[in-house]
């Protein structure tokens, strides 16, 4: 059982790292350097496509490794668990929608000619869902992990690592947002919640847009 939580843990926090050091500015910066234009128009893709294969392993781990159930949710509780979920993954499509998913999947930047550390194209959203949270997609990722129906041991060092990645790495985005997007989004902070929605939040943006 020991084994089962150091390899997992141990993988999951490797892969947070990893994750987190390729998504830095440091590192673009230096692909930038290094690889010029190719850089901008490939990195984005290179990197979901990274981090995709690298989440693979998990697979086997929390299929083959040694584990302990904690609990089952009874009906119908489970089905509400489900439902959530599946609300969560199709907020989590909206939100990636609502921001270009054509930029999110990293294929826009391949039609790009010149290098720029700043995205011209993109423009701050704070309609949708970024009206009540200012990272939706981060929220969504905790309901996901959380309303599984079924938790075991691995799985609960599985959703304490990714958890605090997820709320950890809100704050490494703001730091780019913030420098993407300037004034504009620090007055953004001012009105919406970071990670957690809030109903009051979208009452006073709606007034802020009159």
């Amino acid at each position: 059982m020991i084994t089962s939580i150091t390899l997992i843990g141990g993988y999951a926090l490797g892969y947070a790292v990893a994750h987190s050091l390729a998504a830095s500015h440091t590192a673009k910066d230096w692909a930038q350097q290094t690889w010029g234009a190719a850089a901008e128009r490939w990195y984005r893709l290179v990197y979901n496509v990274a981090s995709s294969l690298l989440l693979l392993p998990f697979v086997p781990m929390l299929l083959w490794l040694p584990d302990r159930l904690l609990y089952t949710l009874p009906s119908p509780w489970i089905w509400l668990a489900l439902l959530g979920q599946a609300a969560a993954l199709a907020a989590t499509v909206y939100g990636v929608w609502l921001t270009d998913p054509w930029h999110f999947l990293g294929l826009r930047q391949l039609k790009s000619r010149a290098a720029s550390p700043v995205p011209q194209h993109n423009k701050l959203v704070v309609r949708g869902l970024y009206r009540w949270v200012r990272h939706p997609l981060y929220f969504c990722g905790l309901m996901l992990i959380w309303l599984t129906p079924q938790m075991t041991i691995n799985r609960l060092v599985l959703a304490i690592i990714f958890s605090a990645y997820l709320y950890i790495g809100t704050f490494f985005e703001e730091q780019r947002l913030v420098r993407e997007f300037g004034a504009d989004y620090r007055a953004y902070q001012q009105q919406v919640p970071r990670m957690f929605p809030r109903l009051w939040s979208v009452k006073r943006s709606e007034r802020s847009e009159r």
